[in-house]
Parts: structure tokens; sequence; C-alpha cells
């Protein structure tokens, strides 16, 4: 497996490409950020940078970490460019993965579908270098123009963009694609409806802790399975076809992450766009966006929308249901909180369809078990916490670098202390900390600290706005000083208890270095 170690290296200061949701590692200074990749005795970045070389003709000036293992795939995407060209860079050690990702890439360019041109690859590394589609997501987009159930005009546009593109995955490009290259499997059959279904049995249901009867669970499995694979399923399915793997590049939408693609149904996809968690679609919206698709499916193929509608909803819940199964592994099996922020709205949407669809087949022991998940205290916690922003305010030494935003956005205000008084140089306050009244009195004595507090403290407030305005869930901000032990421990105090009590705000403060080992 490839890793990779941001170390204390110089390397120069770089911006970010956005394909989940961060947005500060652009700030970091040159003395802050580099790589060390290893895999045995070879360094693959080395490799990344040779195929920059070989296909720009110069050098590339500028390398950043993007997604890293923050996403659930695990390869390592890496930003190389130079003053004119710009690339991205993956590293992922599972072949048959990077074949498939590599052969549909250059199989739909040769259709004229708005994918990644591949510039390199060098399969035997693991390594291959694509073009930069830039920084915007369809979800990033969605999140910076809605308003709760308000979506702006121009996000409905470029849903309508995307989902007028998907039949050309499907249909026109699937009926000559090499589906011999498809991994893990190369049709979505019973036994990829089962790693699903059991992914959602074993790493959610069990450790929600949602009782229910194995054997009536697995009959109704066997139900769905046999149900879902009476639907037409000789299409492309492009597998994850959500608003975080769709690029917006001066309006215009570019596709990534069909890797796992196989032969399917036309349902599943659009399924996927539509019912994807934390787009919270409004329920409005997905229609008219379904109601289009099955109009541009009906310029490729004779579609008859009964038969299309009568397997469409089963779909829905079988990918919301693979959905809860990943983010069950990895929010309650490796404990990677930020996972699980995405529970609360596939909750939401089992809700929904709950109350406002009847299948065609009856499922009662998977029904009963969306009944008592939607009524677990366990997941009612996950749902308040997520009505909620949590801003998480940290106190550091610039000695030993930027805390890790460990929400998976990328970090967020960082405010330098170091032009204040230093308590810290008084012998009197050296075993103090900024917690401790004497140390606060001194610093409250301090013109230039309150006019420092005004103004960090207003612009926390501003993104405090703007994050709920947006729906956004994490907010961090961090405030540094020489050793983290007294100013930034004072600042850091004094606007969490600015923020305490503000509706709809979780504050968590935490002071790095008086947690680990005390201050440089």
């Amino acid at each position: 497996m490839i890793q990779i170690y941001p170390v204390n290296l110089c390397v120069p200061c770089v911006k970010d490409f956005g394909r989940t949701e961060r947005a500060a590692t652009s700030k970091f200074s040159s003395s802050m950020l580099s790589l060390v990749v290893a895999r045995e005795d070879i360094f693959p970045m080395d490799v990344l940078n040779r195929l920059f070389e070989q296909h720009f003709h110069t050098p590339a000036a500028r390398v950043q970490p993007l997604q890293g293992q923050l996403g659930g795939s695990g390869r390592n995407i890496i930003r190389l460019s130079s003053p004119r060209q710009s690339a991205i860079g993956i590293l992922y050690n599972v072949r048959e993965e990077n074949v498939a990702f590599l052969e549909f890439s250059r199989h739909f360019r040769r259709h004229k579908l708005p994918v990644p041109e591949i510039y390199a690859e060098d399969l035997n590394q693991g390594a291959y270098l694509e073009e930069d589609l830039g920084d915007t997501t369809l979800f990033e987009f969605l999140s910076k123009n809605r308003a709760g159930e308000n979506v702006a005009p121009q996000v409905v546009d470029a849903y309508r963009r995307v989902v007028a593109e998907l039949p050309r995955f499907q249909i026109e490009a699937g009926r000559d694609l090499n589906y011999k290259v498809c991994y893990p499997r190369g049709s979505f059959d019973r036994q990829s409806i089962a790693w699903d279904l059991n992914y959602f049995k074993y790493y959610f249901l069990r450790l929600a802790g949602i009782p229910f009867n194995e054997q009536a669970l697995e009959d109704d499995f066997d139900c769905l399975t046999n149900f879902l694979l009476s639907a037409n399923c000789d299409y492309f399915l492009y597998r994850d076809f959500q608003s975080r793997n769709i690029m917006l590049r001066d309006g215009r939408p570019f596709f990534l992450d069909y890797q796992g693609g196989r032969k399917g149904a036309l349902q599943y996809d659009i399924a996927s766009l539509l019912y994807d968690a934390k787009a919270d679609l409004p329920p409005e919206l997905r229609r008219q966006l379904l109601d289009l698709y099955i109009e541009k499916v009906g310029g490729f193929i004779e579609l008859d929308r009964e038969a299309f509608l009568h397997h469409y909803y089963s779909y829905v819940y079988v990918r919301i249901l693979q959905a809860l199964g990943a983010y069950g592994f990895r929010g309650f099996y490796e404990r990677k909180a930020h996972f699980l922020q995405s529970v609360p709205y596939a909750l939401k949407n089992l809700r929904w369809l709950l109350h406002n669809v009847k299948l065609p087949i009856a499922l009662p022991t998977m029904m009963a078990a969306f009944n008592s998940m939607l009524a677990s205290e366990k997941l009612q916690g996950l749902a308040s916490e997520a009505e909620n922003l949590t801003v998480r305010i940290w106190s550091f030494s610039y000695h030993r670098g930027w805390p890790k935003d460990e929400s998976g956005n990328g970090g967020g205000p960082v405010f330098d202390g170091r032009l204040l008084p230093n308590p810290g140089r008084e012998e009197r306050f050296k075993t103090l900390t900024g917690k401790d009244a004497p140390v606060i009195d001194y610093l409250n004595q301090q013109e230039s600290v309150h006019r420092f507090l005004a103004h960090a403290m207003s612009i926390v407030d501003d993104h405090v706005t703007e994050w709920q305005r947006r729906r956004f869930k994490h907010l961090m901000v961090a405030f540094g000083c020489t050793g983290g032990q007294h100013r930034s421990v004072y600042l850091a105090e004094q606007v969490a208890k600015h923020l305490r009590g503000r509706n709809g705000l979780d504050v968590v403060v935490r002071h790095r270095e008086l947690e680990g080992g005390g201050a440089v």
C-alpha cells in the first residue's frame, strides 16, 4: 500500500484541487508542506514527476497532496504544476482498477464524453497522470448556491446538464465498451448485489445496534435481488455517479471515478445522483430531474416509462443501503467520524421513501429495520449533531505546524498571535498557560490584544454565518503562537466563550501543545 506522509521539508505553496470538502491547504507556507511517499525501496512521487516532465517537457515546480486518505477510495491524489501546466497524479496499487479507469477514460473520450484526458501512465508503479479539471465539484457548487430547500437556478442548470450526459455514458458509450476490464465484477450481478447488501447488514445494522432476524432479512435480500435483476441490465452502470465525482469547469460538467463501472440497469446511476445523501436534493427537483432523464434516454432507445419506474425505487433503496454500508464501515468501524455526517441525510431519504413509495414487492423485515433505524436513539444522536455546525477551535505552536482538520474539510481561518505581547518571556508566567488567571489578566490589559480579538471574532462570526447558510457542518478555527502555551490558548478560549450559547453551534476547544506533551 502506498502511503503519503507530510513532513517539514521545503516545497512551494500550492493550490487546493477541492475534490472533497476542504479549502485551506492553499494557505500552507513552503516550510509546512511536503511529501515523502514510501513504497518498499522506491519513491512513487518520482514516478509522477517523471511522467509530468515527459508529457509537458518541463519539471513540476509545485506538488500538492489533495484527497489523500480522507476519501473512501484509498487512492492518493496529487496536483503537480509548473508555471503554465497543471495535472493530477494518481498513486494507487490496485492494478486492475487502474486499468479499468484508464481504458474507460480513453473509450469515453473517443465518444467525446467530458472525462479527463490521460497524459501518461506507469502501471508497474501504480501511477498515472490525468487532466486537471479544476477546483469545483457539483457538490460544492450546490452547497454554495442554496438556502435550505431553495436551490439556485444556476445549480439546477448544472444538474440538468449532468443528467443529459448520463445516457451517453450508459447507452451510447456502453454499447462498445470493453467490459472485460471491469473490476471487481463485470456486471452488477447477484454477487455484486450480495456484497452491497451484506456490507449494509454487517457494517451498518450490526454496528448501529439495529435488531433484525437474520434469516428473514436474508429472505428479503433474495427477493430484492431477484427483482433488481429482472430489469434490463445491458447498459453501462457508472456505479458512483454522485455530486462529488462531477467537476464543473466554465459551467460545463466533467466526470470522474467511473473505475468501478460495469454492466447493469439504467436506474442505478440516476438513483445515485438524485439520492446522493449530503446533496439532499428537494423532492420536487428530484422529480423534475428524473423526468428529464427519462426524456433524454428516450432519445437513444425506446423506453417504457412505467416499466422503468416499476424497478426504479428498488434501485434507489439498494443504492442507499450500499452508501449506508460504506458510512458504517468508515465511520463506525474505522472511526472516521466525518463519514457519519452523511447518515442523517440517508435516513431522511429513507423516511421520504417509506412515506411516499410502495414497492411492487414485499420486504417486511427490511422495512421493519428501516423503521428501527429511524427510531434509534443512537442514529437520532447523529441526526441531532448534523443539525448543528460544529466549530473546532485549536491552539498550536508554529514550531510544530498547523493542526490537522479531521472533519475532511481541509481547514479554516488561522490567526497568528505571535505579534502580540508574549507572557512567556516573563518568569512569573513560564509555568502557566493562557487558561490561568494571571496570564488572562496580563493579556486583558494589552490594547493590541483587544484589537486582535475584535478582528478575529468578526472574521469567525462571518465564517459561522456563511457556513450555516451553506448548511456546512464543520468549521475549524486555529490560533497559533510561538510555543502554543499562552497567547494562542488565551485567544482560543476567548473566541470559544464568544461563540458558546449561539444557536445551532457546537463548540469544541483543543489545545494541542497542552495535550501533546507541552510547548516547544
